[in-house]
C-alpha cells in the first residue's frame, strides 16, 4: 500500500484556508508534550509538529520532522488519491460504541447528574468502527475529507510515536481552532452548540436562527469562551472577547463561534505550550474539567486522540492547533478505522437531539466513506 504512495506522501499535515504545513520524516520523537516545549524554547529543534491525546497523562504523539513544506492556502491533495489507483476504497460499518440506546441512556444520566451536582456541562461522545477490504491508505481517508470540506481544513498525524502500530494515523478535518500564534498574536476559534444542516434552504435557515437564539446553547457555548478567556488573559497585555458568539458552518453542521484575539506578554511563549494549557476546553470535555473527564472515563471506552489536538509549533513559537473532531483513527496496515462524534451535555439538553447531533457529525467522515 505505502509503496505505491505519491514520494510527496506526508506523515504530517494540517491543512487550512489561509495556508498549510505538511511533514515528512522523524528526527526525533517525544511523548512528553512539555520536553518539546522545552526543546522548542531553547531552539533544539526546528519543528514539533503532531497530535495530543485526550488523556492529559497519555503519551503524545509528536514528530521533529525532516522535510517541512509550508504553503499558502489550502492543501490540494495529490491526483493519485484523486482519480488514480489510490482513489479506490470499499468500506463498511462493522460496530458501534455503544449502540444509539445505550449513548440515548448514557445522555439521560448525565443529563441528571448535572442537575444534582456542580457540574455544568459534559461531552459525552460516540464511536463508530470501520472495516476496509481491500486495506485503505490513511491518506485517502484524509483526501476525501479535505476535499469534502467547506473550508478545505484536514490533518494528518502519525501516531506510530505514542506506540501505536506503525503507519497508524489520525485523520480529520477539524472546523474548530484551538490556538494559532503568529509573533506576538493569539486566536482562538472555539465552536460550541451545533444543530444539523437541512437541505431545505428555508429550514436549513429557521435552523441556523434557533441555533443562534437557543439558551441552550448559548449556555454551552458560554463555557466553552469563558474557560480559554481563563486560561489566556494571565498571559496576555490585551485580549479581545465578544460579548456573543457568530454562526458559522460546515457542509454538515451550523456551529455557534466566537473569534478570540490576544497579545502575549511573553515573546518567548510557544503555541505548543497555550495548547497545552487550553486543552481539553469544555467544547469537547465539559466544565469543571477534571469532573467532566472523570465521567467521561467512566462512562466511554478510550477516546485515544479524540478531541486532543492536532497541529505544529516552530522554534520562533508560531504555531497553529486545531481541535481533533470530526476525525478517525486509522490503523497502520488499513484494514480498520475508529471515527467519533460527541455532544455537549447540560442541564436542559435533550437526549433525543444530542443522539441526532453525534449522528450528523459522525456522517462527516462517514459520507466520505461512502457510507
Amino acid at each position: 500500500m505505502s509503496s505505491r504512495r505519491p514520494a510527496t506522501a506526508p506523515d504530517f499535515l494540517l491543512s487550512r484556508a489561509h495556508g498549510s504545513v505538511r511533514t515528512q520524516g522523524a528526527k526525533a520523537t517525544f511523548t512528553d508534550p512539555w520536553d518539546a516545549v522545552d526543546a522548542l524554547r531553547a531552539r533544539e529543534v526546528d519543528m514539533v509538529v503532531g497530535a495530543l491525546p485526550f488523556d492529559r497523562s497519555a503519551p503524545a504523539a509528536l514528530t521533529v520532522p525532516e522535510h517541512v513544506i509550508r504553503e499558502d492556502g489550502p492543501l490540494e491533495p495529490h491526483s493519485h488519491y484523486r482519480f488514480g489507483e489510490g482513489s479506490h476504497l470499499n468500506a463498511r460499518v462493522c460496530g458501534l460504541d455503544p449502540e444509539p440506546h445505550e449513548h440515548l441512556r448514557r445522555v439521560e444520566a448525565a443529563i441528571e447528574t448535572i442537575r444534582q451536582s456542580k457540574l455544568g456541562k459534559v461531552v459525552l461522545a460516540r464511536a463508530v468502527d470501520i472495516a476496509f477490504d481491500p486495506p485503505v491508505d490513511p491518506l485517502l481517508v484524509a483526501a476525501r475529507l479535505i476535499d469534502r470540506s467547506f473550508n478545505r481544513d484536514g490533518f494528518i498525524a502519525d501516531l506510530t510515536p505514542a506506540g501505536r502500530e506503525k503507519g497508524t494515523m489520525l485523520v480529520g478535518s477539524s472546523p474548530e481552532v484551538l490556538i494559532k500564534l503568529q509573533g506576538s498574536t493569539v486566536t482562538s476559534y472555539p465552536l460550541a452548540g451545533s444543530a444539523p444542516r437541512q437541505a431545505d434552504p428555508d429550514r436549513d435557515a429557521a435552523v441556523g436562527h434557533e441555533l443562534r437564539t437557543s439558551a441552550k446553547d448559548l449556555t454551552e457555548h458560554r463555557y466553552v469562551v469563558e474557560h480559554i478567556e481563563q486560561a489566556l488573559a494571565p498571559l496576555c497585555d490585551s485580549l479581545e472577547v465578544p460579548d456573543g458568539p457568530e454562526l458559522t458552518q460546515t457542509n454538515e453542521m451550523w456551529h455557534l463561534a466566537t473569534p478570540i484575539v490576544g497579545q502575549l506578554t511573553d515573546p518567548d511563549t510557544t503555541a505548543l505550550e497555550l495548547a497545552l494549557r487550553i486543552y481539553p476546553t469544555p467544547a469537547v470535555c465539559g466544565t469543571p474539567t477534571d469532573a467532566a473527564e472523570a465521567l467521561i472515563s467512566t462512562a466511554e471506552s478510550d477516546r485515544g486522540f479524540y478531541a486532543g489536538a492536532v497541529g505544529w509549533c516552530d522554534s520562533s513559537g508560531d504555531g497553529e492547533y486545531m481541535v481533533a473532531i470530526r476525525c478517525a483513527e486509522v490503523a497502520g496496515d488499513g484494514t480498520y478505522a475508529r471515527a467519533w462524534a460527541g455532544g455537549g451535555i447540560v442541564a436542559d439538553s435533550d437526549a433525543e437531539a444530542e443522539l441526532e447531533e453525534t449522528g450528523a457529525k459522525l456522517r462527516t467522515i462517514l459520507s466520505s466513506l461512502g457510507l
